[in-house]
């Protein structure tokens, strides 16, 4: 795995992160805090009230969220 994307997250973050992808699904509410980690790793950024993956984020989601890995086979 590249180091790039290589975080060890707890199933919180995970979650987030997941729920943040783009879908057509709205997105819950969400934990602050954990945004707040999310933010801090480099994974999330607010663009005033609203947070999105940053690119960084969006290959974490891809590729290193082992519940993922079974879907993208």
């Amino acid at each position: 795995m590249s180091t790039e994307t290589d975080f060890q997250l707890t199933t919180n973050q995970w979650d987030t992160l997941r729920a943040l992808r783009p879908t057509d699904a709205p997105v819950g509410r969400l934990n602050r805090y954990v945004l707040d980690q999310l933010i801090e790793l480099g994974l999330v950024a607010m663009t005033g009230d609203v947070p999105a993956l940053t690119a960084t984020g969006r290959a974490v989601v891809l590729r290193g969220c082992p519940r993922l890995w079974d879907l993208a086979a």
